[in-house]
């Protein structure tokens, strides 16, 4: 089955190994294949970019999804995992979703997964970010 994909003018797109910028107009393409990763550029995370744990977590997915071989970044993927689960240990059940969709292969429902984490990471920040945390930072670094 073919996936259709409309691009905005500029827009970009990861197709496999290769990035596909649209030109000034909007672009629709019909992408034929199977087991081709493609990412559009709102769903992709640059190192620059991932700035939080969970983030750090997209993009070690990312790049498992984007590889030939996504067992080589296993290993950073578990280091990172152990730092947001003594952090976060409320998010076990999303991160077991995540465990399970790379076990399974299915490594686009795993990236799919970790925004549930980014943004669960997200409210636990906004959580500790009230007026009252910033008061009590004030006072104490008197």
């Amino acid at each position: 089955m073919a996936l259709k994909v409309e691009l905005k003018p500029h827009e970009r797109i990861i197709i496999g190994a290769c990035v596909v910028t649209n030109t000034d107009q909007r672009a629709r393409l019909l992408i034929e294949g199977d087991k081709i990763p493609i990412l559009r550029e709102k769903d992709i995370l640059t190192p620059e970019t991932a700035d939080t744990p969970a983030k750090l977590i997209y993009l070690a997915v990312q790049l498992m999804y984007l590889s030939p071989e996504p067992q080589i970044n296993h290993g950073t993927y578990f280091s990172l995992l152990r730092d947001v689960i003594t952090t976060m240990p409320d998010a076990w059940p999303i991160i077991e979703g995540i465990n399970n969709d790379i076990l399974n292969g299915d490594l686009y429902k795993a990236l799919k997964e970790v925004k549930k984490l980014i943004a669960y990471e997200k409210k636990l920040a906004d959580m500790n970010d009230t007026p009252a945390n910033r008061a009590g930072d004030r006072r104490r670094s008197a």
